[in-house]
């Protein structure tokens, strides 16, 4: 998604919006560009693709002394990936960058000259009604603040003009920005990871505010009255920046989940039962039922967790994808709870959904990755998944660690009632997980000659039942998201009701079969595929003589660590195949890390 950069200081602002830009690439983008001014002299820069692109052409531009400067990543939601439609957008004295969306801009458009639109953009729109209004008022602030009450929709949004040139305007709202601080350097971004090594506090802008920065001095304003700032510490580090000799950060992510995995369940496993400090006894004390609302990714692992809470402590449990959860009219009760899930905590529909909740009186909890995030505020509780930052477009340790929540909530919400023997049975399981999910060299090698087999086709079929059904979904859109092979995850009893007239020799099926978990019947499934010649792929730890290749997975006493094992192979194999054809697995194509527009 969208990234945003800003900076005002005398240090090279050009390098400093570059630097940023690199920390943002990880959300995907398909265009970027910086705007810098200094004694009201304005240079500008865009570029298509690759931030490489952008490098090269800003070689000319030197930024030596005190400034301002503003820098942008683009995934195009109005318009095509064209210079003219990368950020910084220009009007006759301003320059300004926006995530989100602006939902009357052709409203706008009409009531403005449509001469000075040179974009298919809708963020075109609040520089020249911002130039418009300050041509008017002749009060740069004034102008700005009118400007934002006019928009509607989500936007972060950061503005640079002659008219005030030692001065960045802010707003935000359903759109992440963060304002930090060191010394008399003033620093903006949509995330925490360009501002590590930089700013040494930090405000977490909330929605409806705005504002302007100079020179060692933020002003923050909300319904017109001005407020003061929360700056907090910014303590992270920035070794996450450093792919530590993997080949793509997605690989080093896999690899990483099994100490991920350990932080995540720090602290919450006892001896005798699950403990959330962040969740207090009687907090599901009112409780009928669960709607877990989330999208891509984040769903899979919801799905999971219904049958994981559905199974553990008795409470029916509705997953529902958020973007289509929205609009389907929902019938709420206040004695639902609402769990969103999220891996950035900005997800636009989820966050949408969650409001949805909150307005009802629902009690609401956001399992998330990204503390201090949209998500994260607004819910009434939050348990962190712990997983660090995820550079990979493609989730994976967010992935494995939200289902590792969900299974310890499933816990928590039944310790009390359940048999002591069947809960030190899921402790002790629990506890095994960093080495279900530990990735060995032969198991990766395996994979890797495995994946020369399948890069052609016409289809993957991932086919699981019960638990391993949202697991199969998750690894076809593994594969789809990395390597742009069409694939699709079913329910294996599903098959023989419609999708196994697609089953020919080119057709892949990738089965999970568990020993553990209705075995039998995921095997006559799997049997009724290989009847009809399908390519089976089955990863089991029980030999399979009609698999045409086969993946050994550990013989495990619990279903779950048959299910974290299997996502290693999922997540391995389907970057073995993108690796392959050739493809960057770490930014694919026409994806963003964070979706914060509908």
């Amino acid at each position: 998604m969208c990234g945003i950069v800003g900076y005002i200081g005398s240090k090279d602002i050009k390098n400093i919006l570059i630097e940023g830009l690199k920390e943002l690439e990880y959300r995907g983008y398909d265009s970027a560009g910086i705007a810098v001014l200094q004694d009201s002299n304005l240079q500008i820069c865009k570029a298509v693709g690759k931030l490489n692109n952008l490098i090269e052409k800003c070689k000319g531009i030197q930024t030596q002394g005190f400034g301002v400067g503003i820098g942008h990543t683009r995934w195009a939601t109005h318009g095509k990936p064209t210079e003219l439609n990368a950020h910084p957008h220009l009007g006759e004295y301003s320059y300004v960058v926006h995530n989100g969306i602006i939902e009357n801009f052709k409203e706008i458009k009409k009531e403005l000259d449509s001469a000075k639109f040179v974009s298919q953009t809708d963020t075109e729109v609040i520089v020249h009604l911002f130039e418009k209004l300050n041509d008017e008022l002749q009060d740069p602030f004034k102008a700005f603040e009118q400007t934002i009450k006019k928009l509607e929709g989500s936007y972060a949004i950061l503005l640079i003009t002659k008219a005030k040139p030692d001065t960045i305007f802010f707003a935000k709202q359903n759109s992440p920005l963060i304002v930090g601080k060191d010394g008399e350097e003033i620093y903006f971004a949509s995330s925490d990871a360009p501002l590590i090594g930089n700013a040494k506090e930090v405000h977490y802008l909330e929605d409806g505010e705005y504002g302007f920065a100079q020179k060692g001095v933020v002003k923050l304003y909300k319904n017109g009255k001005e407020i003061q700032p929360n700056f907090v510490p910014l303590t992270l580090s920035k070794e996450f920046a450093q792919k530590g000799g993997y080949r793509f950060f997605m690989e080093k992510e896999i690899y990483e989940q099994s100490d991920v995995i350990s932080e995540t369940l720090m602290g919450r496993i006892k001896a005798d039962g699950v403990e959330f400090e962040e969740i207090e006894e009687d907090f599901f004390k009112t409780i009928d039922d669960i709607i877990i609302c989330a999208c891509g990714t984040s769903y899979h692992a919801g799905l999971t967790g219904s049958y994981l809470i559905e199974r553990l402590a008795r409470v029916p449990v509705k997953c529902e994808i958020a973007s289509e959860f929205r609009y389907k009219d929902p019938i709420l009760k206040p004695s639902s709870l609402f769990i969103v899930i999220s891996q950035s905590g900005e997800t636009a529909d989820t966050l949408e959904a969650l409001k949805m909740a909150k307005n009802a009186g629902l009690k609401t909890l956001a399992i998330c990755n990204v503390d201090n995030s949209s998500i994260v505020r607004l819910a009434d509780r939050t348990i962190l998944t712990r997983a660090g930052i995820e550079k990979g477009v493609a989730s994976t340790k967010a992935f494995t660690t939200q289902v590792a929540v969900l299974w310890m909530l499933a816990l928590f919400m039944a310790q009390k009632s359940m048999d002591k023997a069947l809960l030190e049975r899921e402790l002790k399981a629990l506890s095994h997980v960093p080495v279900a999910l530990r990735v060995t060299p032969q198991l990766h090698e395996r994979l890797k000659r495995l994946s020369k087999r399948y890069l052609h086709g016409h289809g993957f079929f991932f086919i699981g039942r019960d638990l391993f059904y949202p697991l199969a979904l998750e690894g076809a859109l593994k594969l789809k998201e990395i390597s742009y092979l069409h694939a699709e995850g079913y329910p294996a009893g599903e098959m023989k009701h419609g999708p196994i007239a697609l089953a020919d020799p080119e057709l892949f099926t990738i089965a999970l079969m568990p020993k553990n978990l209705l075995y039998d019947k995921v095997k006559s499934n799997v049997e009724e595929l290989s009847a009809r010649d399908a390519t089976i792929c089955a990863i089991s730890p029980v030999e399979f003589e009609l698999a045409d290749d086969f993946v050994k997975v550990s013989e495990q006493e619990h279903v779950m660590l048959e299910y974290f094992e299997m996502a290693v192979v999922l997540q391995l194999l389907a970057m073995e195949i993108a690796i392959r054809l050739g493809n960057d697995v770490d930014m694919p194509r026409n994806l963003a890390k964070s979706v914060t527009v509908e």
